[in-house]
């Protein structure tokens, strides 16, 4: 997660362009697009998107969390599980 004003405001600002992509998506799919290829790029640009979101607040989580020099080895290791656990479910 980012720590700072700033680095919030970045996460926000991707997570709003997702939000953009989505909602063409969405309109595309409305108006039943006949492109089938435009569609599968879309999905496949979001994807990336999503993707790029993940990297960006996990990187953080593991720099300011499991990376800290002040963290107990039993913080250490309960941050380190609750990472595992979530990209296993992400990776699915």
């Amino acid at each position: 997660m980012a720590h700072t004003k700033e680095g919030r405001k970045k996460l926000l600002n991707r997570v709003r362009r997702i939000k953009g992509q989505i909602e063409a998506l969405e309109t595309a799919l409305e108006q039943e697009t006949s492109d089938c290829s435009a569609v599968l790029q879309q999905i496949a640009s979001i994807r990336g998107a999503v993707g790029g979101l993940m990297m960006t607040v996990l990187e953080g989580h593991i720099r300011e969390h499991i990376g800290a020099e002040d963290i107990s080895p039993k913080q250490r290791n309960a941050d380190t599980e609750q990472v595992i656990s979530v990209l296993r479910s992400y990776v699915k």
